[in-house]
């Protein structure tokens, strides 16, 4: 029978040591006829890994980005210095001036000293003609990535072992590691000789292996090791908590009393809010919880009593209805246009998403009819430039016009009601909205309306209130 949860914390709770220990580990370990039985997976702390890497809304640089861009050497240098004094005040916040704090300040102080160290011999070598610095930057990424997990999960177990609790740090982030292994070959070694009956391993949410998770995942990469770690050790549920709950809207749009908890969804609605950079998990970290049949549990770190929100594979809501209203601002839509499409338009699709993948630019929708190809993209307008100027080469021809917008979607796992597209429409009319363009698959499990960026809050919340606040669902839209 499985026993045990796997959970992961994310860097805005574990800025809260007392809400994560009172609320999430003692809440629960209360229960000693359970036993330990749980693996937490834990991110850096709020706001270091912008200081490591670069800041994840503005970019403006980290010490990672100003290693990788900045001729001038002292510009990271720089960053490193307050990186370091950064992680410091941290520590003596959570510690105070006793024996542990400078325990904490040592281990993660020789880890810094060694990446600086590594910066400085890398600089080195590449000012020879041999070799060259962008060869190195993924490795270098991912290994300033791991600082931060590594010093909030031994923070984390050495402040639980001061509290009560056999915590122990469970570090997989290869540091000094004598041979390289595949993700899930690190996983099994950490965990193989872990007694979770006895003891409750503290796991950095960054993992070092052969298949270089950043390369993938970048940012994310802490939900794809938090998944394998729940199907490699068959947990019986995997968990993620969060400042906030998986809400039927931002609760800043339509307002905390107006926000409800979504309570039961399925994997499919999870992908749709991915898509929309609202992950509840990242699609490819979710396909293993998935296939494994293993639900997935969202929890408010600040609502210990509240069940949260489940996901899981089969879900179907039990009448059909919008669950949430999601979307992003400062989309892309770039519009191709040509008369000479009629009658090709598989190979102009092909060619024109070879040219969007090879600028590696995010792709959230399209949508076409038979001489007129939309392909709304996530990304900043510099490379967004670039990209149109590569097609407009390719096609000269072609006529194309850029337009930032916004896309709001109204998702749920069964939408089959008769007229809600009517519905949805008539709210943005009466808000006074032009809808740009629409959406809606045979699946019905969304509707996409692409806006003006400056009609988005209002989009939401006229959606909101048309869809989903008439119904009154009280504490959460299907309970947990």
């Amino acid at each position: 029978m499985k026993t045990h949860t796997v959970e992961k914390i994310g860097g805005t709770s574990m800025s809260d040591y007392a809400a994560v220990r009172d609320n999430i580990i003692f809440h629960k370990q209360s229960r000693k006829e359970e036993g330990y039985q749980r693996i937490f997976v834990v991110s850096a702390y709020g706001g270091v890994t912008d200081l490591l890497l670069e800041h994840k809304k503005s970019d403006k640089a980290g010490v990672f980005a100003s290693f990788a861009g900045a001729e001038d050497s002292s510009v990271w240098r720089d960053k490193m210095t307050r990186l370091r004094a950064r992680l410091m005040s941290i520590n003596y916040e959570l510690f105070g001036q006793t024996p542990l704090c400078q325990l904490a300040d040592s281990f993660i102080g020789d880890r810094l000293d060694e990446a600086e160290q590594t910066l400085n011999d890398l600089e080195s070598v590449c000012q020879h003609g041999h070799f060259d610095l962008s060869d190195h930057l993924m490795t270098v990424r991912e290994m300033m990535a791991s600082l931060g997990e590594a010093h909030s999960a031994w923070n984390m177990a050495q402040l639980l072992k001061r509290d009560g609790i056999n915590a122990v740090y469970v570090d997989l982030t290869g540091w000094n590691a004598e041979k390289h292994l595949s993700l899930d070959e690190r996983i099994e070694a950490a965990f193989k000789d872990v007694d979770l009956a006895n003891c409750l391993p503290i796991a950095t949410g960054y993992a070092h292996c052969t298949e270089g998770l950043m390369q993938t995942f970048d940012r994310g990469y802490s939900e794809m090791v938090f998944s394998r770690i729940a199907v490699l050790t068959d947990a019986r549920e995997a968990i993620i908590h969060k400042e906030y709950h998986l809400s039927s809207a931002d609760p800043r749009l339509v307002g905390v009393d107006n926000a409800v908890p979504i309570g039961r969804t399925n994997y499919d609605v999870a992908d749709q809010l991915a898509n929309l950079g609202m992950e509840a998990i990242h699609p490819k970290a979710g396909k293993g919880l998935r296939q494994r049949c293993l639900p997935l549990r969202v929890m408010n770190t600040f609502e210990p009593d509240h069940a949260g929100t489940l996901i899981t594979a089969e879900y179907v809501s039990e009448k059909p209805c919008v669950e949430i209203i999601a979307g992003r601002q400062n989309v892309y839509a770039l519009e191709f246009f040509d008369q000479d499409m009629m009658g090709s338009m598989s190979r102009y699709g092909r060619e024109l998403l070879g040219i969007i993948e090879r600028f590696k630019v995010p792709l959230i929708s399209k949508d076409n009819n038979a001489n007129t190809l939309t392909h709304y993209m996530a990304s900043n307008l510099k490379t967004i430039k670039r990209l149109q100027k590569a097609i407009q080469e390719q096609y000269p021809g072609c006529e194309m016009s850029l337009k930032k917008v916004a896309m709001v979607s109204a998702i749920g796992s069964d939408m089959q009601v008769p007229g809600i597209l009517a519905q949805t429409v008539n709210a943005l009319a009466s808000a006074k909205i032009s809808v740009l363009a629409l959406q809606q698959s045979m699946r019905q499990v969304d509707i996409q309306f692409i806006v003006s960026n400056d009609d988005y809050d209002l989009a939401v919340q006229s959606l909101h209130r048309s869809l989903i606040e008439i119904h009154n669902h009280g504490e959460a839209i299907c309970a947990a």
